[in-house]
């Protein structure tokens, strides 16, 4: 169990399970404001508050690093009035939040594309990774314009020119070799992914890191997504026996390819 301190979650004497990284997919924002007889941007706006309890909460608690699912590749989709304002309220967070970044001593990463954003959010979300790049606690990322697929395709591609240049032999293409070109190279693999709003999908998130990440969902909408329900999402980690293909009571490290 976790308990509170001043409104903070903090782990429990004699029980520090803890994921490294938690994987957040933030969904539901339109659907809450549509209940609510509100436009769905006004459910993105008021996600903005659960994105500030999160990376809170994982400062106090000392997670080395969570990964928000801002906008997905497929995402494009999306009428352009809802897209011109997802943007807009990008820069605003990445304005408006630097300071709090700073105060928590959090480090700001991008992971995504980053041909298709506007040249301001570009210059916002520059700016604010510059500043925090020293700071000393949670990494967190941001996942924009981001598609689980696209990633792999990239870093095979990576490793086809580092062997066209001879760079990397064959013998030598590895899971490692895979990690150290995606987006997410000196991260550690996600420990636990989280899904609101109830749907039962990956949705193309964090392919290749969410191989034995610990999976929780809750049908409560985004905007609705408490520090009270982040810390039941982290006792349901705690709680559970993780083998990583190895019998339950015999601790191992997680290796790619086990089953």
């Amino acid at each position: 169990m976790h308990g509170k301190v001043d409104g903070a979650v903090v782990p429990a004497p004699g029980n520090e399970r803890l994921p490294d990284h938690v994987a957040i997919i933030m969904d539901g924002n339109g659907r809450w404001a549509q209940s609510r007889g509100m436009p769905r941007i006004e459910g993105h706006r008021r996600g903005v508050d659960s994105v500030r309890m999160v990376s809170e909460t994982c400062t106090e608690l000392g997670i080395e690093a969570v990964t928000l699912y801002c906008l997905s590749s497929e995402n494009w989709k999306r009428p352009k009035a809802e897209l011109d304002f997802l943007m807009q309220l990008l820069e605003q967070y990445l304005v408006e939040e630097r300071d709090l970044i700073m105060k928590q001593g959090l480090r700001l990463k991008v992971i995504g594309r980053r041909d298709r954003l506007p040249a301001s959010v570009l210059k916002e979300m520059d700016k604010t990774i510059d500043v925090s790049a020293d700071n000393p606690g949670t990494q967190l990322v941001l996942a924009i314009d981001y598609g689980g697929r696209d990633e792999i395709a990239m870093a095979a591609r990576s490793i086809c020119s580092d062997v066209q240049a001879g760079r990397l032999e064959m013998d030598s293409i590895d899971e490692e070799a895979i990690n150290r070109r995606l987006y997410t190279a000196g991260l550690p693999d996600v420990d636990l992914m989280i899904r609101t709003g109830g749907e039962m999908r990956v949705s193309n998130f964090l392919l290749w890191q969410l191989s034995y990440a610990e999976l929780w969902v809750t049908q409560t909408c985004w905007p609705d997504f408490n520090r009270d329900e982040f810390n039941v999402a982290l006792e349901s980690f705690a709680s559970r026996d993780r083998r990583f293909g190895g019998l339950s009571g015999q601790p191992v490290q997680p290796t790619f390819g086990e089953s």
